[in-house]
């Protein structure tokens, strides 16, 4: 019963999910400015019969709104699926002017286009609109549509995961349609503040403590670059001084660490650290100063591991659906976080699928309809794929 009424299916409605991507795409929504873009969703998902909550994030981050929790109950008492996919694009992004030719989509130049992420959302609302208009059985299906995930996915590290109760689905927020990304590093953000002493440059520098120099000689210890094949590490910014002729009292020095391994993670932050300490008490051992120079550290971990055991369900359901369809699903490991990071520290098992976004965080992006009718597809078929195995089961 369950898959004749599946039997046939109308195809992805290409003229709806164009004109929902454009749509959503000229709605400015730049992180912790998602007020407009959050109404729009909030919109369109009513008319398709959801229960929609904005949890409590907004005020927690001086956002304009919170995260939105859609539910769609669907006929079939089968565990809840959840989909995901963030609101907020990066700068430029400030009046899209979206140009459609040729079966693609690419901003006017100016701008970014905002298929990151809003390629996912328009794909999410048309698998949504053929699963209503056909009655097509279907299990709870949990929609969490994220704010600020562009600047630390903090949208995902407020959420209030009590309003769910699906345990696995997945994010839409990767480029290959028929990829999932399994595997994402952990990330240890660090920054330190070496406070040295000011002199004057030229009539007494013996006098002054030059702090940029002690940073320099610390950051000529650290290995850079990539460690091995699961390790990275970057120092990304350095800021100190006043004026050239003024020894530096002061500096910051701001870096990462990645790894899929949290032993090495670990280890790698711990051995940096190291470092900037061994200069200073170097320097104080040398020269007999007791107070200057001085160090502060500062470690956060800026988001957990995902590694997802290749046995999942959750895989085995993606790679099916995507056989259904004549493709071969890849698992992938990536060297960038998501807001599936967050959702597997939660116990919410989910994998990253791609939408077709290229050259992302650029005035170059751009979009296949093909690719996004692919992804729509695929979605169907997963959501078609679960809601037979839970009837059945």
């Amino acid at each position: 019963m369950i898959k004749k009424s599946w039997i046939n299916r109308p195809g992805i409605n290409r003229s709806r999910l164009t004109e929902t991507f454009m749509r959503l795409v000229r709605i400015d929504s730049i992180s912790k400015e998602e007020g407009a873009i959050s109404d729009e969703i909030i919109k369109i998902l009513k008319g398709l019969g959801a229960e929609t909550t904005i949890d409590g994030t907004g005020d927690k981050i001086g956002g304009e709104t919170g995260n939105i929790v859609a539910k769609l109950q669907g006929n079939l008492g089968v565990p809840a699926i959840l989909l995901s996919a963030h609101m907020d694009t990066v700068e430029p992004g400030r009046g899209v002017r979206p140009v459609f030719k040729d079966g693609l989509f690419r901003s006017d130049g100016t701008t970014i286009l905002g298929a990151d992420d809003k390629s996912a959302l328009a794909i999410i609302l048309e698998v949504m609109n053929i699963i209503k208009e056909r009655s097509l059985p279907c299990g709870p299906v949990e929609l969490v549509i994220t704010v600020c995930e562009e600047i630390g996915l903090l949208g995902a590290k407020n959420l209030d995961f009590s309003l769910l109760s699906a345990k696995f689905g997945y994010v839409l927020d990767s480029t290959e349609t028929f990829g999932i990304v399994t595997r994402a590093p952990a990330v240890n953000r660090f920054e330190f503040k070496i406070h040295g002493k000011d002199a004057h440059a030229g009539a007494s520098p013996e006098k002054g403590i030059n702090a940029i120099q002690l940073a320099g000689k610390a950051i000529s210890k650290i290995h850079t670059g990539r460690i091995d094949d699961e390790t990275t590490c970057n120092i990304g910014m350095i800021k100190g001084g006043v004026a050239t002729n003024i020894v530096p009292n002061f500096v910051t020095v701001k870096g990462e660490v990645r790894s899929h391994n949290e032993k090495k993670l670990d280890d790698l932050t711990s051995e940096i650290v190291s470092c900037f300490k061994d200069v200073i008490e170097e320097y104080k051992n040398e020269s007999g100063e007791d107070a200057l120079p001085a160090l502060e550290v500062l470690i956060k971990n800026d988001f957990p591991l995902l590694k997802i055991p290749d046995d999942h369900m959750m895989i085995s359901l993606a790679c099916t659906a995507a056989e259904n369809l004549g493709k071969k699903m890849l698992t992938k490991t990536t060297g960038g976080g998501s807001d599936a990071n967050i959702f597997f520290k939660k116990g919410l098992i989910t994998g990253v699928l791609g939408t077709g976004m290229s050259d992302v965080h650029t005035v170059r992006e751009n979009i296949l309809l093909d690719d996004m009718v692919d992804a729509a597809d695929l979605l169907l078929e997963i959501i078609k794929l679960h809601s037979e195995a839970g009837a059945v089961g």
